[in-house]
């Protein structure tokens, strides 16, 4: 039986990189020059700080941070931009989260989508990801290129082909 898995991640590594590319044209900038204004990256609990002076810079910051990560090959739908800023004292703050891992109410619509198409696959949701197998490699990359045709909000990579 042939098999893969179908995972949604984010490589810790690039995702440092265009942060940081982010920090340098921030300094670099004209618009930004004399700001006070951080950027911080969590790695553990994957979510990027940004603190800032007022609102409008926040999206200057988040229209930077979408250029350079689609740039360093990260897809623009793994950030999660739906969280509100908050003023902290005379900052502004928000936290941009970045999606990791296949959460059950996706799962659940990817194993709808596959069913409904027809194709003879079996799809299983394992913890963050879904395992789907078959008899012919052929489904598989039907079953792949019906997913990237489908917009889920997700960015989703196939990983672990068996065949």
């Amino acid at each position: 039986m042939a098999s893969f898995d179908i995972v949604s991640k984010v490589d810790p590594q690039t995702l440092e990189n265009a942060i940081n590319t982010v920090k340098k044209e921030i300094q670099t900038r004209y618009d930004f020059r004399d700001t006070k204004g951080s950027i911080e990256l969590d790695k553990k609990s994957n979510v990027i700080h940004v603190t800032t002076e007022n609102s409008m810079r926040v999206k200057h910051i988040e229209d930077i941070i979408i250029s350079k990560t689609v740039k360093q090959g990260i897809d623009a739908t793994a950030l999660d931009f739906s969280e509100e800023e908050f003023p902290s004292g005379p900052m502004i703050k928000k936290d941009i989260k970045v999606k990791a891992g296949v959460d059950k109410e996706t799962s659940k619509k990817i194993i709808k989508l596959i069913k409904d198409s027809k194709i003879k696959v079996q799809a299983a949701i394992m913890d963050d990801q879904i395992r789907v197998t078959g008899k012919k490699i052929d489904d598989l990359q039907e079953v792949i290129s019906l997913l990237r045709r489908s917009d889920l909000g997700l960015p989703l990579q196939y990983v672990n082909m068996k065949s």
